[in-house]
């Protein structure tokens, strides 16, 4: 949806779509971004039709009336299903790397959905975090922090940046950004489609985590796996969600 302070038809030629009752402007998603016209994306999922549906079909058979908010939860049986990859169907988690990824990560409560979600996704694949992920959750390699202050962003992740928020506060806490740089930085992680907007910070977040007494090698790890995100990583609320529907 494209919306602006006067009529749209006054900008921008406007043209009827394929779909009835649609129509579409001839400008794509960086033209409007250039000219700061606020877009907004309305996603549908049919997951949650299914799940509607599912509901009403318990409370025909039995009487139990459940929402997303009440059905109980961390079932152990819903993570043996996960754990044998038996998840054609099931939203997030049916595709063919998230079906080879369950048996491994081996889900046993509801944060670790949060990370499978999370995982399998272009930005921590190409940040070369999902094998680390996978060594560290199996007692194969030891999990070390550089700092207490590293420690408290990345300790639950296994010294791995898997969220959007957790790359904003290491470029607060180990490379000296303010929170205004710190939200220039979520921009940009969110420009996903942009080739070139994350390479920008290199230089001051390594220069900053090397200011800060980190290794070299640290401070290019941590660069590379947020560049990672420029490939498109999930926030932690949107991972949280939808682990839910899982």
């Amino acid at each position: 949806m494209v919306i602006t302070h006067r009529p749209l038809c006054e900008l921008v030629p406007i043209e009827n779509a394929v779909m009835a009752d649609r129509t579409v402007i001839e400008w794509d998603e960086n033209d409007l971004d250039e000219l700061g016209i606020l877009k907004v994306d309305c996603l549908s999922l049919g997951m949650l039709t299914v799940i509607r549906k599912a509901f009403y079909l318990i409370r025909g058979s039995t009487g139990e009336d459940w929402t997303l908010a009440t059905v109980p939860a961390e079932d152990p049986a819903v993570y043996d299903m996960l754990s044998r990859a038996e998840s054609i169907g099931v939203f997030q988690v049916e595709s063919r790397a998230q079906m080879s990824m369950l048996p491994r990560l081996k889900p046993r409560k509801f944060y670790d959905l949060v990370i499978e979600v999370s995982l399998v996704r272009p930005g921590p694949i190409q940040g070369n975090m999902v094998h680390p992920y996978l060594r560290r959750r199996a007692g194969e390699e030891e999990v070390t922090f550089p700092s207490e202050a590293v420690r408290e962003v990345l300790q639950k992740t296994l010294g791995l940046p898997l969220f959007q928020e957790q790359a904003m506060r290491l470029a607060v806490v180990a490379a000296g950004f303010s929170p205004g740089e710190a939200d220039q930085l979520r921009r940009a992680m969110g420009a996903w489609r942009k080739r070139g907007v994350i390479e920008a910070f290199r230089q001051r977040l390594v220069a900053g985590m090397l200011a800060r007494g980190y290794e070299e090698e640290f401070a290019h790890n941590v660069y590379g796996q947020i560049q990672g995100f420029g490939e498109y990583g999930f926030p932690e609320s949107h991972a949280a969600s939808f682990a839910l529907l899982v």
